[in-house]
């Protein structure tokens, strides 16, 4: 009889991930920092952003038209890098994909439940992921007698866009959405959108280092890390990845921007018809 063969212990394929912008490419940041081996393949979707206006129909049917892109990329996994496609469009891809999706929500959720020691968890994110509620009904699920405060606070993004990570407009808008947190004695913060983590040196000024801060995207990161070595489709060691990035368009300014999030000089760019 012949021996059964062993399963793969790698897989060259390559790592999708989408945004519906820019912002994402914080978490293609971390991909990069802890999965230096994985070539990525990101899609921003700044032609049609924000989602968070969208109905849950439209956030959906964009998030598998992208899908489908990378699918025909060969990808191995998919990573939802935004909050609003993960809050409502990932039990969509989940059920329809052929491959393992990571969604942004669960990662931070799970993340904050493990590090808090009081129970009192605080998010911040944008208005319509507040809305959705998806950060407090991840972390409830997990612990059910967790506090759960929310806060929106909208003006993060255009702030970091603009490249103010730390100017005092920047700082009195944080004391003016985190102060009323205080009365909550949170002692874990999950930063529900992706712009947010460019503004960890902000926010823990005016919490205080007492409070753990959760980036949502270096928790996913981790997360999809674990799932590739579990099932063994890392990719083979010591290669030179090749990344690339498709965008539905390509605005004014947008590589100063850009590898602000990323945090170096970007892959090649692709603007590709959605």
């Amino acid at each position: 009889m012949t021996a059964p063969r062993p399963a793969a212990q790698h897989d060259p394929r390559p790592l999708g991930v989408f945004d519906s912008g820019i912002g994402g490419l914080t978490v293609v940041r971390e991909l990069l920092r802890q999965l230096p081996d994985e070539e990525l393949r990101y899609f921003g979707d700044v032609a049609r952003v924000p989602y968070g206006n969208k109905s849950a129909e439209t956030v959906t049917r964009f998030s598998r038209e992208i899908a489908a892109f990378l699918l025909k990329r060969d990808v191995k996994a998919l990573v939802v890098a935004c909050n609003t496609a993960s809050a409502l469009a990932l039990p969509a891809l989940e059920r329809e994909l052929p491959v393992p999706v990571i969604g942004v929500i669960d990662s931070g959720a799970r993340a904050a439940v493990a590090r808090t020691k009081s129970g009192r968890i605080g998010v911040i994110a944008t208005a319509s992921t507040v809305r959705s509620g998806a950060y407090a009904a991840a972390v409830r699920a997990l612990r059910p007698d967790v506090e759960v405060v929310e806060r929106a606070c909208p003006l993060f993004v255009p702030l970091v866009e603009e490249g103010w990570i730390d100017h005092p407009v920047t700082r009195q808008v944080a004391h003016e959405y985190l102060a009323p947190l205080e009365d909550h004695r949170l002692d874990t913060l999950i930063l529900g959108c992706t712009h947010y983590p460019l503004l960890e040196g902000v926010l823990h000024a005016e919490l205080g280092e007492g409070v753990t801060l959760i980036d949502s995207g270096r928790e996913t990161a981790a997360a999809v890390r674990d799932l590739l070595v579990a099932r063994g489709m890392t990719a083979p060691p010591g290669r030179v990845p090749h990344h690339a990035l498709y965008l539905s368009d390509q605005p004014a300014a947008f590589t100063a921007t850009a590898e602000r999030f990323l945090g170096r000089a970007l892959p090649p760019v692709e603007v590709v018809p959605v």
